[in-house]
């Protein structure tokens, strides 16, 4: 059986669904966990931010900006909680025929220049949402927690 091992640069997160990132930061105080990154997608109605841990993994929160989100029809069945993980690939279409080859269910394939992803349905990856995703920079977008949750920074990708 072919496998994505060729593809697979690291593991990157894993992430969390809540209601407000806000409640989280005891949690992520508590574990050692320092700010990394975030901001508000605004196109799929969410805020993001991604903490790492003492020993540079990292956890991301997500929370729904809206009442029409993706995030909120999410937390409304399934409430808060573990939503993915994430695995960096190095060629996400490589990836995604390999994964349909294999008979999994793939969904959410996106591609940008910025940012490009698919996820792997629960149903056929032991009840776990996987996403498989590309990306070509090395900037973050947000300097602190506070501009992240107060909205002022952007992710357009």
């Amino acid at each position: 059986m072919e496998s994505l091992r060729h593809l697979i640069e690291r593991f990157d997160h894993v992430a969390y669904a809540v209601e407000m990132i806000e409640d989280a930061l005891p949690t992520l105080d508590l574990m050692g966990a320092s700010f990394y990154d975030g901001a508000d997608h605004v196109r799929n109605e969410f805020r993001w931010a991604q903490f790492k841990l003492p020993d540079g993994s990292k956890l991301e929160y997500l929370a729904p900006l809206t009442e029409t989100s993706f995030l909120r029809r999410y937390l409304d069945t399934r409430g808060p909680g573990m939503h993915h993980i994430t695995l960096k690939v190095t060629n996400l279409k490589a990836a995604a025929a390999i994964c349909e080859t294999q008979g999994f269910t793939v969904t959410g394939y996106s591609e940008s220049e910025m940012w490009s992803e698919l996820f792997i349905h629960p149903k056929s990856a032991n009840g776990a949402l996987i996403q498989l995703a590309r990306w070509d920079y090395s900037h973050t977008l947000a300097t602190t927690i506070e501009s992240v949750l107060a909205g002022s920074v952007i992710d357009d990708t």
